[in-house]
């Protein structure tokens, strides 16, 4: 079984996923932008993880009160 780079590229997605989705859990804002956010943070993959983590994550309070 060989452990090759893309097995480890596709481990760190999910523990970025994994983490992205206990960081919006924890934010103050509503049932509805929590779901928005994750879903569009899942489906998006790695695009969507760049911008959540680079862009969206300081101003998710703002956007969702």
């Amino acid at each position: 079984m060989s452990f090759g780079i893309y097995s480890i590229l596709y481990i760190i997605g999910v523990v970025l996923a994994v983490l992205a989705v206990i960081d919006i859990l924890k934010k103050p804002i509503s049932a509805v932008g929590k779901i928005i956010t994750i879903i569009l943070v899942l489906l998006t993959s790695w695009l969507g993880l760049i911008v959540y983590y680079l862009f969206a994550r300081d101003r998710l309070t703002t956007w969702f009160k």
